[in-house]
């Protein structure tokens, strides 16, 4: 009786932490909870620096600070923020990320081991002080997609050059580095994962990196490198609306398009109707998209909005038939265009 007692108070202890939260320090390798910083390929603190032609996949920001240089020539495919309210927000949520990271619970010590040679398991690997990787770092996924890897880092995290970071049956989107410091990754690395630096990331020349760069106090220093973020290779869906009671049109073309890719043509079916009228759904990378409208004869655009959340509005009546939306990742973004005709001319 005495045992079954203990036992029941055991079960009712751990309900309790888990429902007040109080576990969250002992569960291991868990995404953290990345909020708008995703959209981001690159946020520096301080400053954001560029020598060559390097290519982001998502958004480049900084954030309190205010200077972006080196693009041109470097190239951005998502949008660029600098000092405004979403660099500010997505500093936020980097800090929230590396904190969250930073609680997690070590499954081993690898304090003074390189990294390189080393075959991995899903987990979180902490060091005390610096990391080193020199060579190839593998971390086996179990062929698990959802399988993620943690390493925490006291200091400094360095690569050496050609060093490489890969994911047997897994995603680069489940790799996290929290580096308590500053990061350097060597000339020529392909390396697989996101950074939390809490002061500088140095990104060397000819360098590769699938995940995302975040500096929460320093700078973001990059020299010739390809950085694809995960948001920057998710999807979602934009359909395009007129708005019901808009002008009977025998319908409305859209252009869209993303930097550095072909338009695409949308087609609005024939309106007005009581309920409005939509596209059909379309399928396309989630960061900013230019949707142009195609205006038939005698008519201009009013204004254009997202739904089902405003936030998602970048910008609105830039001009007789622009505006600039941001795709929902993994969701669906609805851009509403409103029609009217406009009077006719006064004449005599």
């Amino acid at each position: 009786m005495e045992r079954r007692k203990r036992l029941l108070f055991g079960l009712f202890a751990i309900g309790l932490l888990l429902s007040t939260g109080s576990l969250k320090t002992v569960l291991a390798q868990t995404v953290p909870p990345l909020g708008t910083a995703q959209n981001f390929a690159v946020l520096g603190a301080s400053t954001v620096t560029n020598t060559g032609p390097t290519t982001l996949t998502g958004s480049l920001g900084v954030s309190p600070g205010s200077a972006i240089t080196g693009f041109p020539p470097g190239v951005v495919t998502g949008s660029i923020h600098v000092a405004d309210a979403a660099a500010a927000a997505a500093q936020a949520d980097a800090l929230t990320a590396y904190n969250f990271l930073a609680g997690q619970a070590c499954t081993a010590n690898l304090t003074g081991t390189d990294l390189g040679g080393l075959t991995l398991l899903p987990g979180v690997y902490c060091f005390s002080s610096s990391a080193q990787l020199t060579g190839l770092l593998t971390l086996n996924a179990g062929a698990d997609p959802n399988s993620v890897f943690v390493f925490k880092i006291g200091s400094t995290l360095t690569t050496a050059s050609n060093s490489a970071v890969v994911v047997n049956g897994g995603s680069p989107c489940n790799v996290f580095f929290q580096v308590g410091t500053s990061a350097t990754l060597g000339t020529g690395t392909r390396f697989l994962g996101s950074i939390f630096a809490s002061a500088s990331i140095t990104i060397t020349t000819g360098t590769s990196v699938t995940g995302s760069i975040y500096a929460l106090n320093g700078a973001v220093t990059l020299d010739s490198n390809p950085v694809t973020s995960c948001a920057g290779t998710q999807m979602g869906t934009l359909q395009v609306c007129k708005v019901a009671g808009s002008s009977a049109l025998a319908g409305t073309l859209f252009e869209f398009s993303i930097a550095g890719s072909p338009a695409t043509m949308i087609s609005v079916p024939a309106g007005p109707s009581p309920g409005g009228s939509c596209s059909t759904p379309l399928l396309v990378p989630a960061r900013r998209a230019i949707i142009t409208e195609t205006i038939p004869a005698n008519t201009t655009l009013a204004a254009v909005s997202t739904l089902p959340d405003p936030g998602l509005l970048i910008s609105s009546n830039l001009g007789a038939g622009t505006a600039t939306v941001e795709v929902n990742p993994g969701g669906q973004t609805i851009a509403t265009f409103i029609n009217t005709v406009p009077p006719p001319p006064t004449t005599g």
